[in-house]
């Protein structure tokens, strides 16, 4: 919010300096994020009087003016301004003035000079040259009373400063000067004034018939015809001088009084030209298909869930947050209703977001407008249009159907000096609640002392004992908190030996050649269905983007994105990312804890995308494209030392016959595999990429290692070819061998070929293939005999005859 200081102490004038009040509102929770002044530094200017305006002899767009600055000597300036004319005042930069600097960053001097042979004692200025705008069309005239001589910047009140004010959504009373003195009053104690507002004495029986419908959409709903407004009138120049400090342009008197007594009091309010509303107005809820022509010229078609206001014949304004086209007024309206509403904040709240617009009005309505001085407010604002258009105001229609109810809120006083961390006596919280005008009892002695506090009508954010604590606070002053270290030893939890941190797990997996990515955790509905199968995920309830409306189950289709983006801007032909985030479920089994949220599982997972070449290309190997052990040593080198296995499964981001589950210890980890050719059509990738996604809870557990002497004795090798079906996998051979009960002298066992003959050969079918292994055997404490070699081999083959159904290659 922005408003100029002046408006500010016009209500509340502490004995504070610019920069004091500043910190004072940032301290107290109104951030001012930047303070700006009206005007940049400048000199030497003071209003002038244009009394003789002559064309220059030797240049037909100059003008040779006479011009009494107030010096008691009537000075000669040459304008080249397209408005100057005889009669106007303007601002006069004498001989010796400073203007604002230019681009060269030093001030402008006036100096006497000549124009096309023509002496010139000044300059007469726009205001883009004073640095009060950044448009200009000529000349700024000044209104006809302004004093000949007057310093300009005293004349326009330029020696004024900005403020912008970055306010949390809970701050909806701060919305308007008046909210921002009522704070600035509780903060020091100044006085607060604020501008007197009496009755309106009705000066002509004339009402417009409304009807609420929807006591869910509006609890107060006022308003009352005004007729004879003076259509030509003009918005008086200390008002559109506020407006535009407050950043709104002028339009018409009509609307700028409305926007100023929003501004002033935090009252939105709207003008309906009452010769265009046919028959009365209803305040309901949309119907569906129904379509209203807003005032920034926008067609919008509502439904149930928008509040509209209509009259006999159609929809004449969208409810707290625009008018409608249809009875907007204009130059030449000369009767109106004023309205102004209490509008629940959850009846308008995301309204105008859905139209992708937002108003003034909306943005206050869906925080909070104080319903109890909604008929005085509308008082203010027919004073002010009779002031400034004249007319004859009827009486005031005002409905109050379901006002909003402020349940008292309990302070203790022990648990507020508890959460302060400093002793607070029950005076000050006295004191703090009457500054606040909060109305309030006390109950109990001692410790025992509690508040009973009744929020006023303005206060949305006030129900519960936090509330309160934090206005005790901020009042007294934050920086009368004491600075004491704390009491609780600061001591770096050690981590096990066992568990390393992600930290370990980013650097292992960037050991391996893949950079890191960070996206975000609502993706498309789409790459849930495709990459993870999930038909129903988490939904985002105000999603920032439509297409981002879900919450991610995998990190599959993150990656997938980014490929698809590198490889469309042909950023790079090889490419190795990983992610290591968040992933989210449905979970009706986890419960609702610290650390978790009830019905839905939070893992964090590790996943990475292998795509291109396989290694840079060179000239002493050939090149190839990546394939699924690739990424399946990068899988095992991740895990090391815990050995892993690889079963193969069916996943719907990943081709039927290149894709495995990985375990480790028997418990399923994570996934790896091939993209799925019709998903690689899909996002148009002219290869497969290969994936992985762990479990990072599995990366992050290691073996830790330990000690084993040096082997006393040598190992004994031997190697078999086996005959085995096609469909049975290497694990399942390699386990057999190893879990032979060979009197625990199998070492290990390792596959060095497989033949696979292209003709029939006499000894194996057509479905089958050789494999060769290499066993090692080894006794620790002797030398083996061949009579124990040959019986641990015997009982090799024996297991893996029963394992895995293979028999010796004859």
């Amino acid at each position: 919010m922005q408003f100029p200081e002046s408006w500010l102490r016009s209500f509340c004038n502490p004995d504070l300096t610019t920069q004091q009040l500043a910190d004072l509102l940032t301290m107290a929770g109104l951030e001012v994020e930047e303070l700006q002044p009206v005007a940049p530094a400048f000199t030497g200017v003071v209003v002038g009087h244009v009394l003789e305006v002559a064309k220059h002899p030797d240049a037909d767009r100059l003008n040779v003016c006479k011009v009494d600055a107030g010096t008691g000597e009537v000075l000669q300036i040459v304008c080249g301004a397209p408005n100057v004319r005889p009669g106007i005042k303007v601002p006069c930069a004498t001989v010796g003035a400073a203007l604002p600097p230019g681009a060269d960053g030093k001030p402008f001097m006036i100096k006497k000079g000549k124009l096309r042979g023509v002496e010139s004692l000044g300059m007469l200025c726009s205001a883009k040259e004073l640095g009060v705008s950044e448009e200009s069309n000529g000349l700024h005239i000044l209104a006809d009373d302004a004093p000949v001589g007057q310093n300009i910047r005293e004349h326009l009140r330029l020696d004024d400063t900005l403020f912008t004010l970055k306010l949390t959504p809970n701050l909806a009373h701060c919305l308007s000067v008046a909210g921002i003195a009522r704070e600035v009053s509780a903060l020091t104690g100044a006085p607060l004034t604020l501008p007197a507002i009496a009755p309106v004495v009705p000066a002509i029986d004339s009402r417009l018939p409304v009807k609420v419908q929807a006591s869910d959409l509006c609890g107060r709903f006022g308003g009352r015809v005004i007729r004879g407004v003076n259509p030509q009138a003009v918005t008086p120049a200390w008002m559109v001088e506020r407006l535009a400090r407050c950043g709104q342009r002028s339009v018409s008197p009509l609307v700028d009084i409305s926007n100023y007594v929003m501004f002033e009091l935090g009252q939105p309010s709207h003008v309906f030209d009452l010769d265009k509303i046919q028959g009365g107005l209803t305040v309901r809820w949309g119907q569906t298909g129904e379509q209203l022509k807003l005032l920034n010229g926008n067609t919008i078609t509502v439904d149930e869930q928008v509040g509209v206001i209509a009259d006999d014949a159609q929809l004449e304004s969208l409810a707290g947050i625009m008018g409608g086209d249809a009875t907007a007024v204009g130059y030449d309206t000369t009767n109106i209703y004023l309205e102004a509403a209490f509008w629940w904040p959850k009846a308008i709240a995301g309204r105008a977001r859905r139209y992708n617009f937002s108003t003034d009005a909306s943005h206050r309505y869906e925080r909070g407008v104080d319903p109890a001085p909604t008929a005085q407010y509308i008082e203010r604002i027919t004073q002010l249009i009779l002031e400034v258009c004249g007319g004859q105001a009827g009486p005031l229609d005002d409905q109050q159907l379901a006002m909003p109810e402020r349940k008292p809120v309990v302070l203790r006083l022990s648990r507020a000096q508890r959460v302060i961390g400093m002793p607070v006596s029950q005076e000050q919280v006295a004191t703090v609640f009457q500054r606040l005008g909060l109305a309030f009892t006390v109950e109990g002695q001692g410790e025992a002392v509690q508040f009973t506090v009744n929020p006023p009508s303005w206060r949305f954010d006030l129900q519960i004992e936090e509330d309160l604590i934090e206005e005790v606070v901020r009042v007294i002053g934050f920086d009368k908190l004491p600075q004491r270290a704390p009491k609780a030893p600061v001591v770096s939890e050690a981590r096990p030996e066992a568990q390393r941190g992600l930290y370990a797990v980013r650097r292992m997996v960037a050991a391996r050649g893949y950079q890191e990515t960070i996206n975000f955790s609502f993706v498309e509905e789409k790459w849930e269905a495709d990459f993870a199968g999930n038909t129903a995920p988490i939904r985002v309830l105000n999603p920032i983007a439509s297409q981002l409306a879900v919450m991610r189950s995998t990190l599959v289709g993150s990656l997938i994105d980014i490929l698809r983006t590198n490889l469309s801007r042909k950023t790079a032909d090889r490419v190795r990312i990983f992610e290591i985030g968040r992933v989210f479920r449905k979970d009706a089994s986890v419960q609702d804890t610290d650390r978790t949220v009830g019905g839905f599982d939070q893992p964090v997972k590790v996943s990475g995308l292998a795509y291109g070449p396989a290694d840079a290309q060179q000239w002493g190997v050939a090149s190839r494209t990546v394939d699924f052990f690739d990424v399946k040593g990068d899988v095992e080198s991740l895990l090391a030392p815990r050995q892993a296995t690889f079963t193969a499964v069916e996943h719907p981001a990943f081709h039927p016959g290149r894709c495995a589950q990985v375990s480790v210890d028997g418990v399923a980890v994570g996934v790896i595999g091939e993209l799925h050719p019709k998903w690689r059509q899909a996002y148009d990738l002219p290869n497969a990429p290969v994936l992985f996604e762990l479990d990072a809870s599995a990366l992050t557990q290691r073996t830790v290692p330990a000690f084993t002497s040096v082997p006393r004795m040598q190992s004994v090798f031997r190697d078999l070819a086996l005959v085995v079906a096609d469909t049975t996998a290497h694990d399942t051979v390699i386990s057999a061998i190893t879990s032979a009960d060979a009197d625990g002298l199998v070492r290990g066992a390792r596959l060095f070929d497989i033949y696979k003959p292209k003709q029939p050969v006499a000894g194996m079918a057509d479905d089958e293939r050789s494999l060769a292994v290499r066993v090692e055997l080894r006794d620790d404490e002797q030398t083996l005999t061949d009579e124990r070699i040959d019986a641990a081999m015997k009982a090799v083959l024996a297991s893996v005859g029963d394992k895995a159904g293979a028999r010796v290659r004859a």
